[in-house]
């Protein structure tokens, strides 16, 4: 058969299982005879006849079976075997979600399933009789019929390939090909191929996502850290210095769990855009986790001017967010790190620049710190503090100081705040700023501050029983306390177990926990219920005004020590100060100053007319049996008072 044999169309079929049934019941019968001959023919024949007769029987029946009936059975058996496979090849062509396509020796389409033309958009009889190098781009003619004669020479073939649709786009797709042999001789291909364009769009978000954050599109740690490490690399080679930047989005966790993680995502996308405005094509912005990112600076230049363009970062997050319709002001931290040392590696790097983060949120966040060689041993110190921190929890070895709180124009004590300290067997009385943001950190803070105030309540009653003047104790409540669900109950309990009313404690939570002012509102309102006062510590530094206090009740705020520090050189400050003080009176709330140690602040609040003090100028934090002391003295001058009138 020639090259150009074509595939005919498929013949009408022979009844060929009607021989094969004929010729079966022949077989059988020749030789049921030539068996009963053989049994039974010697009783009534001759011995002579019998032996010349049956063997005659027997070889003609042998002779039929072998000669006639086993080529008529083949031939029906190869024809059931043809007629099966014809069967699986129009169920294949038919059914098979897989395109296939049958080309003859020229190029032209033969057969083609409906998936194929599915595939390629065309109706199947517009291919049948068609050449498939229209389906090709021409520039890609050649490289095709080079592939379909190595086809034609018997090799088979996997590719990739990029075919055109009908409607004018290519695409990709991935094909098989086998030649189609007849005899010794290749009449054409079959073709089997699938769309690859869905598996590769998959591929490339999977890649995608390996590297980039879904989110705010921008690199992940993993690109980062490969990024940063061929940077190094390249530093090392040239002598350019690499600094990396790692910032932190300042009270992310409260804005979390005050407005919801769909709102913290929106601005987390918004401070990715911000990140991204003024850098340079060779500057690299990631984010890592969280609320973290990362910005790397390649030529970073100069300490100064690291510290300006970080600073630059700050400001660029000074105006207010808008989410929702609703204005949030933000603020963040960056520790920085430089490439000062060989062995800094990408993973050293970016620890170093989180130490130094670490150390701004220490300090009071909204700033930028850059990373001191001095801190090695910093963070494996830091680890065993948190180790003794857990036992001090267990082992109770905290202690409460309290400083008086007094009467601007009477100087008497009129409630005393609170403090806790850490009583350590080694390192003696450790202050909060050490342990208190690790306390946070770790959520040990709720343990902590409960025990604050149960032993707060039981002191101030104990006082109370020694027939002291009846003061309100001061207590401060951590962010992780007030989200508690259970923070009413929870004091309410406290106050059951201790015996000491409620109008005799005074609860104190900074501005930024009234951010979510209808989650603040409603446990405030609970809280006052029992009948105990709610005073804003720090006024001034967070996120408060004067517009959300007429919508909380509130009865004191606390004027920030910042704030009173400097408002003897600060006009601004001083300014601040008596603007507080003023409002809140006009809002009908007390104002408590904080931080007072000298004369002229004194004489400053007096001047303007602020309630009450607290400071170092009258009494730095005491421990509750010189409380106890003071209490009893201003009994014994009341006393008198009362004696002389």
């Amino acid at each position: 058969m020639s090259a150009t044999t074509k595939l005919s169309p498929r013949q009408p079929e022979q009844p060929h299982h009607v021989s094969g049934i004929i010729s079966r019941v022949v077989a059988i019968g020749l030789s049921i005879l030539a068996v009963a001959w053989a049994a039974s023919g010697h009783w009534w024949l001759s011995t002579p006849q019998y032996w010349q007769s049956t063997p005659i029987l027997v070889l003609a029946a042998l002779v039929y079976v072998f000669c006639f009936h086993y080529p008529i059975v083949q031939r029906t058996n190869s024809f059931a075997q043809d007629n099966l496979h014809t069967l699986i090849v129009q169920s294949l062509l038919k059914y098979s979600p897989v395109a296939l396509a049958v080309i003859d020796s020229e190029g032209k389409f033969l057969e083609l399933n409906e998936s194929s033309s599915q595939l390629l958009g065309y109706e199947r009889h517009e291919l049948l009789g068609k050449s498939f190098l229209h389906l090709f781009d021409a520039e890609n003619h050649q490289d095709v019929l080079r592939s379909f004669k190595s086809m034609l020479n018997g090799v088979t073939q996997a590719m990739s390939i990029r075919v055109l649709h009908r409607v004018g786009y290519s695409f990709e797709i991935n094909v098989t090909t086998a030649p189609l042999i007849h005899g010794n001789e290749s009449i054409g291909a079959i073709i089997i191929s699938y769309d690859v364009s869905d598996r590769n769009r998959n591929a490339e978000r999977i890649r995608y996502m390996a590297y980039y954050d879904d989110m705010t599109g921008l690199p992940n740690r993993r690109t980062f850290m490969l990024q940063l490490t061929d940077s190094l690399i390249s530093a090392g080679d040239d002598d350019s210095s690499i600094a990396i930047l790692y910032l932190d989005v300042d009270r992310f966790k409260l804005i979390n769990a005050s407005f919801g993680r769909e709102f913290g995502d929106m601005l987390l996308m918004q401070v990715a855009e911000r990140l991204t405005r003024n850098l340079d094509e060779q500057d690299v912005v990631a984010r890592m986790e969280g609320d973290e990112f990362a910005i790397m600076f390649r030529n970073a230049g100069e300490e100064a001017q690291m510290l300006a363009k970080a600073k630059e970062l700050l400001h660029s997050l000074d105006e207010p967010f808008e989410l929702q319709g609703f204005p949030l002001h933000v603020t963040a931290s960056i520790g920085i790190a430089w490439n000062r040392l060989d062995k800094d590696d990408a993973g050293i790097l970016v620890k170093k620049a989180d130490m130094a983060l670490a150390k701004v949120k220490e300090s009071g966040k909204n700033n930028c710190l850059l990373y001191s060689e001095e801190w090695d041993n910093s963070s494996l110190e830091r680890l065993k503090l948190q180790h003794d921190l857990k036992q001090a929890v267990q082992k109770g070895e905290f202690i409460l100081h309290y400083q008086p709180q007094y009467d601007l124009s009477s100087g008497s004590i009129v409630g005393v705040e609170a403090l806790v300290r850490w009583q350590h067997p080694v390192r003696g009385l450790v202050p909060p700023s050490h342990f208190i943001p690790l306390a946070e950190e770790s959520g040990m803070i709720v343990q902590i501050g409960d025990w604050v105030l149960e032993e707060a309540c039981r002191q101030n009653k104990a006082w109370q029983d020694e027939e002291l003047p009846f003061i309100p104790v001061s207590v401060n409540l951590s962010i992780r306390q007030f989200l508690q669900q259970n923070l009413t109950e929870k004091v309410a309990h406290i106050l059951a177990r201790t015996g000491l009313e409620a109008r005799y404690l005074d609860l104190e939570i900074t501005e930024s926990m009234t951010m979510d002012v209808n989650h603040a509102s409603i446990c405030l309102l609970e809280l006052t219920k029992l009948g105990l006062n709610i005073s804003i510590d720090d006024f001034g530094t967070g996120y408060s005004s004067f517009h959300y206090l007429k919508k909380l009740p509130i009865g004191r705020l606390k004027i920030d020590r910042s704030f009173v520090r400097d408002i003897e050189q600060d006009p601004g400050d001083a300014a601040i100060v008596a603007a507080i003080i003023s409002m809140a009176h006009n809002l009908n709330l007390q104002v408590i100053a904080e931080g007072v140690e000298n004369e002229a602040q004194m004489h400053f609040l007096q001047k303007h007319q602020c309630d009450e003090m607290q400071g170092f100028i009258w009494s730095a934090p005491v421990e509750g049996s010189r409380i106890a002391e003071m209490l009893k003295s201003v009994a014994a001058v009341e006393y008198k008072k009362q004696e002389l009138s």
